[in-house]
């Protein structure tokens, strides 16, 4: 964000940056697509954009506007869910609607400067773990878990559970990495601070309790290393997704196969499903695009006249839907100057809507048809 002094901001203000991150946490796509069915779009082509990830084809309804309302449906559901869980651990009523909302969408604006710091309670901290990993979870398992009555779709689920191993990882990595330096006293600390900045960074929330700029230099790398992974397909987190890093060191390992056995057949699999070749290779074409992208926007950056540390974490920050950064945009990004501020804009945009469907409709043939 480029505002300050949030504690002594109208509180209609407040609300209303809160609701624009509700709002666009499922996307404005979907939304359209539901509630304002008669546009009479091409449905499945938008809901495609807004659902990142290779299995953009499965439906999980007959129609897209089915779909669509079961998503807002839940969204909903645990949007009153995080608010309750917010005000039992002793948010105010405001607070705790004021959060959630930003929980649930894992877009992380806060009603007070110091973000979560401000209330320095475990619980709140729990709440918002516990609904930070569950907005970046895949709604179509949601869907299947808590509407279709199959509970256990988060464990059947490969990219949900790999999503968990990861975040479970690179958190305890994290904690005792600041164990061991001394930045907290106990270990206890450590994971308490350690697993919330994980799961806050990873799931592109970017709620913090602590200024991890002034961590370890190896913690706050892999917190933005975490980040690139981001959520899962379908879910309201930022990053490449877990499906695609899957898809990439599966697609990796069986070219090394191929390499030593010549003539051997290794179809891609995914859950016991063959991917087409077509899925791999758009994976493959997502991550150089963005690879280039990410490149490109971060020299027009420096040549802007910021150091590299900051336009990297701008970058990160801005690509991944992020938010704190490293460096001059450690705090906010009121300081970047306009061009950098325009550049950064765009550059959330392309990580929005996975970059495709942006660059898409920059082309004179998709105005022409």
């Amino acid at each position: 964000t480029v505002m300050t002094g949030l504690d002594h901001m109208p509180p209609s203000i407040l609300f209303y940056r809160q609701q624009l991150q509700w709002f666009g946490g499922m996307g404005v796509v979907v939304l359209a697509v539901a509630i304002l069915p008669m546009l009479g779009i091409g449905g499945m082509q938008l809901y495609r954009a807004e659902t990142p990830g290779p299995f953009k084809s499965d439906k999980i309804a007959p129609r897209i506007a089915q779909c669509a309302r079961s998503f807002w449906f839940i969204y909903a559901g645990l949007t009153l869910l995080c608010s309750l869980g917010y005000w039992l651990a002793g948010m105010s009523l405001f607070d705790a609607v004021a959060h959630s909302l930003s929980t649930i969408s894992t877009g992380g604006f806060s009603t007070h400067d110091a973000s979560l710091a401000y209330f320095d309670s475990p619980a709140v901290e729990a709440v918002a773990i516990l609904f930070m990993i569950l907005g970046g979870i895949n709604f179509s398992v949601h869907f299947l878990a808590l509407v279709a009555g199959h509970p256990l779709a988060y464990l059947h689920d490969l990219e949900v559970r790999t999503y968990l191993v990861i975040l479970a990882v690179v958190g305890l990595l994290i904690a005792i990495a600041l164990y061991h330096s001394h930045y907290h006293a106990d270990m206890l600390s450590s994971l308490r601070f350690g697993l919330f900045q994980t799961v806050s960074v990873m799931t592109s929330t970017g709620f913090v309790t602590e200024d991890f700029s002034h961590w370890p230099a190896f913690i706050t790398l892999l917190l933005f290393f975490s980040s690139f992974i981001g959520g899962c397909a379908g879910s309201t987190a930022g990053g490449m997704k877990v499906i695609r890093l899957i898809i990439i060191f599966k697609q990796s390992w069986l070219d090394i196969l191929q390499l030593i056995h010549p003539h051997g057949v290794r179809p891609l699999k995914i859950s016991g499903r063959v991917l087409p070749e077509r899925v791999s290779a758009a994976v493959w074409g997502y991550f150089s695009l963005y690879v280039a992208t990410f490149v490109v926007i971060m020299l027009l950056l420096m040549a802007d006249g910021m150091d590299q540390v900051t336009a990297f974490s701008a970058v990160t920050t801005s690509m991944n839907n992020l938010g704190p950064g490293l460096g001059a945009v450690a705090v906010n990004f009121q300081d970047v100057s306009d061009t950098s501020k325009w550049l950064l804009a765009f550059a959330m945009l392309l990580g929005r809507l996975e970059i495709f469907t942006v660059l898409v409709l920059l082309t004179p043939e998709f105005w022409r048809n």
